[in-house]
């Protein structure tokens, strides 16, 4: 059982001796833990965020279910963890506590006391609970932090001030080290809050593309996660397996089942839609990664939209279907195998 505001509206400006008596947590910490009152406070400052290259904020788009907060994790130097005030967001379900987020908004007049404004009771997105992105830590260095997306609970307030302006042109980073990182942190997710059947299936995704990026980067191919800011929007498009060398994209799935199938390319239509702007010298590749060879009739619907298939053999490696819109009426395509040695 979660608790009350006790009070608190949505807008209210307090000060951390009128808002810590009521939800608990510590006066100091920008996410506050507080065991005794169920609760879980977070409070933003946009200075700090333009201090390490960063803004916390409201997505200026809604999704199908509602608006998003995007909320960056604690840590200070090297890459972020899900450990102390991150696994108390992550887990903040799990506990039975609420999340209270408060934006930082000056100072009270003639003191050095910091006010804040309360903008409601949150959970994290169910779908899609954080994202990793580049930042710098206190030292200027590069590191990989984590953005929870938090999704209001019941009553909020939404400033403009507070939302994420659009990108007026598209921007594109790569990151070697952040997709094995990202999944390295999904992984310690799965394995702190109680595993379903969803996890099981996002685990062998993961698994597969450790394995894949692995055998890619041995063969000396400049493999990494991809991150689109978008033209004219707040969110962000997130590809995990991006081989910047031949300029392919790779959707890992942890299923060849039609529902995977179906997920992977709605994802790759959406990259090429946008990295249609991406200069490179080689033609853009899209490529469906699966743990076993997708049946007829889904390989031909891949052909049809120009994607093919890496999926794992029989012997443990990785063998490639190439289908095209000429063969996809009898989905026969051509395989490759990506492990066997050069004949003689």
């Amino acid at each position: 059982m979660t608790t009350s505001t006790a009070g608190f509206r949505p807008g209210e400006i307090l000060t951390r001796e009128q808002i810590h008596p009521v939800l608990g947590g510590s006066s100091y910490a920008g996410i506050c833990p507080a065991k005794e009152k169920r609760n879980v406070l977070i409070f933003s400052d946009s200075k700090i965020g333009k201090r390490y290259g960063y803004r916390d904020g409201w997505l200026a788009e809604n999704d199908d279910i509602g608006p998003i907060f995007t909320y960056t994790g604690t840590g200070k130097q090297g890459d972020q963890t899900l450990d102390g005030g991150n696994a108390a967001i992550l887990e903040h379900a799990s506990k039975g506590r609420t999340l209270h987020l408060f934006i930082a908004v000056g100072k009270v007049p003639g003191s050095d006391t910091r006010r804040h404004r309360y903008i409601g009771t949150f959970k994290l997105d169910e779908r899609n609970p954080f994202e990793i992105r580049e930042a710098k830590d206190e030292l200027d260095a590069d590191r990989n932090v984590i953005v929870f997306r938090l999704r209001p609970t019941g009553r909020y307030i939404q400033e403009a001030s507070d939302t994420l302006q659009p990108a007026p042109t598209p921007r594109f980073r790569f990151n070697r080290t952040a997709g094995r990182f990202t999944r390295a942190t999904r992984r310690q997710k799965r394995q702190q809050l109680p595993q379903t059947d969803v996890d099981r299936v996002e685990g062998i995704r993961d698994d597969l593309a450790d394995t894949f990026e692995e055998h890619e980067s041995g063969a000396g191919e400049n493999i990494g996660l991809l991150e689109l800011s978008m033209r004219n929007s707040t969110d962000q498009l997130v590809l995990d397996l991006y081989n910047q060398t031949s300029n392919t994209v790779y959707e890992a799935m942890g299923s060849a089942a039609s529902e995977s199938i179906s997920q992977a390319l709605a994802q790759l239509l959406r990259a090429r839609r946008y990295l249609r702007d991406l200069d490179h010298e080689q033609p853009l590749h899209l490529m469906v990664l699966a743990p076993a060879l997708p049946n007829e009739d889904l390989r031909a619907l891949l052909a049809e939209n120009r994607i093919g298939v890496v999926y794992r053999n029989d012997s443990g490696g990785f063998s490639e279907f190439e289908g095209d819109a000429a063969t996809s009426n009898n989905a026969s395509g051509r395989f490759r195998c990506l492990d066997c040695p050069v004949p003689a």
